[in-house]
C-alpha cells in the first residue's frame, strides 16, 4: 500500500514539473536548465546517499556502463528533450504525450524481460492509450492523420523513448545496486554529462538574468523532481516492476492539466476531461491486483475466450 502511496504521489510532483518547466524554458537554455536542475538534485541525493548508506559503495564495471546510460537517457536525453519541448507547446499538451510512456515500457519489458501482461493489463494500457490519444488530438482522432506533428510533439516523444530506456536499463541495475544508490550515481553521472553542452550555452553569463521565481522552479525540479521523485520511482519498479510501476506515470499528465489551468490559464476542454476518464480508470485496471473486481474481471475474461 505504501509504494502505491509513493507512485501515486511521484505521479503529482511529477506533474508539477511540467509547470516549473514550462516556466523557466523560454529564460534559460534547455542545457543550462536540465545542468542546473540536477546539480540540485545531486548534491541532495549526495547527502542522502552518505547519510542513508554511511558510505558510496563502489560500482562493478558492468554496473558503471548501466549508471552511464541511466545518466545519458533519464537525465541527459530526456531533460533536453523536455525543455526543447515546453519552448514550443503547453504544459498540459506536453504531459498528455508522456501518457504514451507505459505503453512502451510495457512492450519492451515483454520483449526484453519476458515479462507477462494479463488480459486486464491489456485492457488497462489500451484504456490509458486511448485517453492520451484523445488529449493529444483534442477528440479529433482523424487529426493525428492528416497534420504533421510539431518539433514540440517531437521533443516530448523523444522524453518518453528516453524514459523507457531509463525505466528498462534501471530494472536490471537495482537488481544489484540500491534505488537510492543506482539514482544518485545516475544523477551524477547525467550532471556531469550536461556540464559541457550547458556551459557552451552561455550559461554563466547568463546567471545574473535568472529571476527569483527560475530558481524556484529549478529548486523544486531537483529537489522534488528529482531526488524525491526518482528515488520512489525506482522502489516502485522494484517492489511491483516496471509495467505497473509505469502505469502511476498516466496521472502525471492528469496533475498537469490540472496545474496548469490553475498556474498557467491553460483551458480545460470536455476532450482533456473525456482522456483523462480513460486515463484513470487504465490506471485503476492496471494496478487493482488482487481485488475482488480484478479477480471476478480476469474470470470473465477467460470465461468467455
Amino acid at each position: 500500500m505504501i509504494v502505491f502511496l509513493k507512485l501515486l504521489t511521484t505521479a503529482f510532483i511529477w506533474g508539477g514539473t511540467f509547470i516549473a518547466g514550462r516556466i523557466i524554458a523560454n529564460h534559460m537554455g534547455p542545457f543550462s536548465a536540465a545542468f542546473l536542475r540536477f546539480v540540485v538534485a545531486s548534491s541532495i541525493l549526495l547527502l542522502i546517499t552518505r547519510n542513508v548508506e554511511g558510505r558510496f559503495p563502489p560500482v562493478k564495471r558492468n554496473q558503471l556502463v548501466a549508471i552511464i546510460l541511466l545518466g545519458l537517457t533519464g537525465i541527459f536525453f530526456y531533460n533536453v528533450c523536455f525543455f526543447y519541448g515546453l519552448q514550443r507547446i503547453p504544459a498540459g499538451r506536453a504531459a498528455l504525450i508522456i501518457a504514451t510512456n507505459p505503453v512502451f515500457i510495457s512492450l519492451f519489458s515483454v520483449f526484453f524481460f519476458k515479462d507477462k501482461i494479463t488480459p486486464v493489463k491489456t485492457i488497462g494500457i489500451l484504456f490509458s492509450t486511448t485517453g492520451a490519444i484523445i488529449v493529444i488530438s483534442k477528440g479529433e482522432l482523424l487529426t493525428l492523420f492528416s497534420h504533421h506533428l510539431g518539433w514540440g510533439e517531437v521533443f516530448i516523444f523523444g522524453c518518453v523513448l528516453s524514459w523507457t530506456a531509463f525505466s528498462l536499463i534501471g530494472k536490471t541495475l537495482i537488481t544489484k545496486l540500491s534505488p537510492l544508490i543506482s539514482i544518485t550515481y545516475a544523477s551524477v553521472a547525467g550532471m556531469l554529462s550536461l556540464l559541457i553542452p550547458a556551459i557552451t550555452e552561455g550559461m554563466i553569463t547568463h546567471i545574473p538574468s535568472y529571476t527569483g521565481m527560475d530558481w524556484f522552479c529549478v529548486v523544486y525540479l531537483g529537489l522534488f523532481g528529482t531526488a524525491v521523485g526518482f528515488v520512489w520511482y525506482y522502489e516502485g519498479i522494484k517492489k511491483v516492476g516496471p509495467i505497473t510501476a509505469s502505469q502511476f506515470i498516466n496521472f502525471v499528465p492528469v496533475s498537469a492539466v490540472l496545474l496548469a489551468f490553475f498556474l498557467l490559464d491553460e483551458p480545460i476542454t470536455i476532450s482533456l476531461l473525456v482522456g483523462a476518464g480513460f486515463i484513470v480508470s487504465g490506471v485503476f485496471l492496471m494496478n487493482a491486483a488482487g481485488t475482488p473486481f480484478r479477480r471476478y474481471f480476469s474470470a470473465s475474461i477467460h470465461k468467455n475466450q
